[in-house]
């Protein structure tokens, strides 16, 4: 979770979020593509049934939240559905510092 993030900023990141079409169904979601190289091999037997696998990333009026479970954009229940290997939460990490860095935002 990265807090005490000014409106300016939020709304920066809402908008390049939104520039990458990382956008879900509900406001202040976007859903990370967990890279297919990242997959763990039960979710690359699973990518076209339930894939893409992605990591959710909220944001409010101030803060911006990663979850590290990394879930399925095709269905709700898979055993392919699991908490973020090291591998996978290093990934979303550098993704997330790399986009913050890119927007000159500093934490």
């Amino acid at each position: 979770m990265i807090e005490e993030l000014s409106p300016e900023s939020i709304e920066r990141i809402g908008k390049k979020l939104d520039d990458l079409r990382l956008t879900g169904a509900i406001e202040g979601i976007w859903w990370l593509p967990i890279a297919d190289e990242h997959l763990t091999d039960e979710q690359k037997e699973h990518a076209e049934s339930c894939g893409p696998h992605c990591v959710a990333i909220e944001m409010d009026d101030d803060h911006l939240k990663m979850e590290l479970l990394v879930r399925c954009r095709r269905v709700m229940r898979c055993s392919c559905i699991a908490y973020a290997t090291p591998e996978q939460r290093a990934f979303a990490i550098d993704w997330l510092d790399d986009l913050l860095k890119s927007l000159d935002i500093s934490v």
